[in-house]
């Protein structure tokens, strides 16, 4: 929606000295989206870390020491990918199995 400008203007007077009184800033909708929206994203982001450092940790249990090529596996992998690899670890006889024969459906 679109105010005519000498209304818009006396929204943001209003907004600015009701920010003034009562100590807070006005927050628009757009902006509480973004705000809500970047927050899921970074629970998910998050979420996806947290999988591959414990899985990293499990290989590392299993098999020793990640070669580099194994661990660089690790950080573009996508959820579906580290969920396949963790369950692998359970019937892989090496760490090449694990990454080879994991089927991430």
């Amino acid at each position: 929606m679109q105010l005519p400008e000498w209304l818009n203007n006396k929204v943001w007077q209003e907004l600015e000295t009701i920010e003034e009184r009562e100590k807070v800033q006005y927050i628009s909708s757009v902006e509480r989206i973004g705000i809500a929206k970047g927050r899921v994203e970074g629970r998910v982001e998050g979420h996806v870390e947290g999988k591959s450092s414990l899985l990293q940790k499990l290989l590392e249990h299993r098999f020793g020491v990640l070669p580099e090529w194994a661990a660089e596996q690790l950080v573009p992998a996508r959820e579906e990918e580290l969920e396949a690899w963790a369950k692998a670890i359970f019937t892989a006889p090496t760490l090449e199995a694990v990454f080879r024969n994991a089927d991430p459906s």
